[in-house]
């Protein structure tokens, strides 16, 4: 069996060094252009060439998303981008438009094609066709269970790569492709800026009773109809692998640094001992669960992999998210002989609590804050500014990128 890559969502350069440094093989980032994550922060040329640097230098692939449904003025300067992006040494543009497809075939005949999931990648022969067009790897569609993705495995060429994705939010819409953001809000999903409705609560108005609203209720279970679970396999890792899956995604380029280190850590773990002994990894499972819930998420689902949703798979008494643990600071510098290193707020903590350090390599630890100084130098007894530069004294050392979380009460 061949080892499957660990592919981390990257919305940022912070981000990318996150999911480098806890344990992913590639990282799939978006450019200032053509990317179905409008709203993440997103990278410049510099910053996307300091992320290729930093990322090759560690030994992990940049895979860049140019998966938009293009109009007409979107070709404008396309091919240069794609030029670019060839000169920086990505390794691969993820598309999912057909016409986008020829102009970078054309423009960066070098750089490798994945075909994004965006593109109803749901059989063999269409991943045939995309790879007779000289695509190099097919981003199976969300809607395919595990029985089909291996009958696809068996019908298309060796060498043609399947990836699939393993974690994180599902889309209502078939593919991801929604047109119920642009109706609503006039944010064009395929182009980006999904405005989400599908997490909105709705209600009902009969024509005849204008401004009277009526819950709409599921079994008197809520009103929040489209929101569905978070998908998650990390307790299946055997099984995407015998289907032929060579590449986890995890999805997230709009998450938290923390919550990109929290799961690429988990499945980091849960791969390796899977491959250094499938007893290892069974036995191992509940501490993969447990760790990975310690990130924000929703009730968890393993969505099409196992037969066709039967209403289970959805979250209809809210919209909000299982936070069972806050990211309260990350490690800006290693520590030094005193094992003391500033930090970066990103949540309040105070002197005498109990907070874990989860490091990108090795086990978390747990700790109690007993001294904290601000840059002056003055001891002070919490921090309260969101991202307040402070010195904190570890009970062991402690590198850069450090992760630092607290039990919510």
């Amino acid at each position: 069996m061949q080892k499957p890559e660990l592919l981390a969502p990257a919305g940022d350069l912070e981000k990318l060094k996150i999911a480098v440094l806890y344990g992913a093989d590639a990282v799939y980032i978006g450019g200032e252009a053509y990317s179905l994550r409008a709203k993440a922060k997103n990278f410049d040329k510099e910053k996307m060439q300091e992320g290729i640097h930093f990322a090759h230098q560690h030994g992990v692939k940049v895979y860049v998303t140019a998966n938009i449904y293009a109009h007409n003025a979107d070709f404008e300067g396309m091919a240069d981008y794609f030029k670019e992006i060839q000169e920086m040494g990505a390794d691969a543009v993820l598309i999912s438009d057909l016409g986008v497809f020829a102009v970078a075939k054309e423009a960066a005949p070098q750089l490798e094609i994945h075909v994004s999931t965006q593109a109803n990648n749901t059989n063999y022969k269409s991943a045939q066709m995309w790879y007779q067009l000289g695509a190099k790897r097919v981003v199976v569609a969300r809607e395919l269970s595990l029985k089909e993705i291996k009958q696809i495995r068996q019908m298309i060429p060796q060498d043609m790569e399947i990836e699939a994705f393993v974690h994180g939010a599902m889309c209502i819409s078939y593919s991801g492709r929604c047109l119920l953001s642009n109706y609503l809000s006039g944010r064009d999903a395929n182009k980006g800026a999904c405005a989400h409705p599908c997490r909105w609560k709705y209600h009902l108005v009969e024509e005849t009773r204008p401004g009277e609203y009526m819950p709409i209720e599921e079994n008197e279970r809520g009103t929040y109809i489209y929101n569905s679970k978070d998908l998650c396999m990390l307790e299946h890792i055997p099984d995407l692998i015998k289907a032929g899956v060579i590449s986890f995604k995890i999805e997230g380029r709009m998450k938290t640094p923390f919550y990109v280190g929290t799961v690429i850590k988990a499945y980091r773990m849960a791969i390796d001992d899977y491959f250094e002994s499938p007893e290892k990894y069974q036995k191992n499972l509940p501490l993969y669960m447990q760790e990975i819930s310690k990130a924000s998420h929703r009730d968890y689902t393993t969505a099409f992999y196992y037969g066709k949703p039967d209403g289970n798979q959805q979250v209809y008494t809210n919209n909000t998210y299982i936070r069972e643990y806050d990211f309260i600071g990350m490690v800006k510098q290693d520590s030094d002989k005193n094992n003391c290193a500033m930090v970066e707020q990103r949540n309040k903590f105070s002197v005498g609590e109990m907070i874990e350090v989860m490091p990108a390599k090795g086990s978390s630890f747990s700790m109690k804050v007993e001294h904290i100084w601000n840059e002056e130098g003055e001891e002070i007894v919490s921090a309260p500014h969101p991202q307040q530069m402070l010195k904190i004294q570890f009970s062991r050392a402690v590198k850069e990128f450090d992760m630092m979380r607290k039990s919510v009460e």
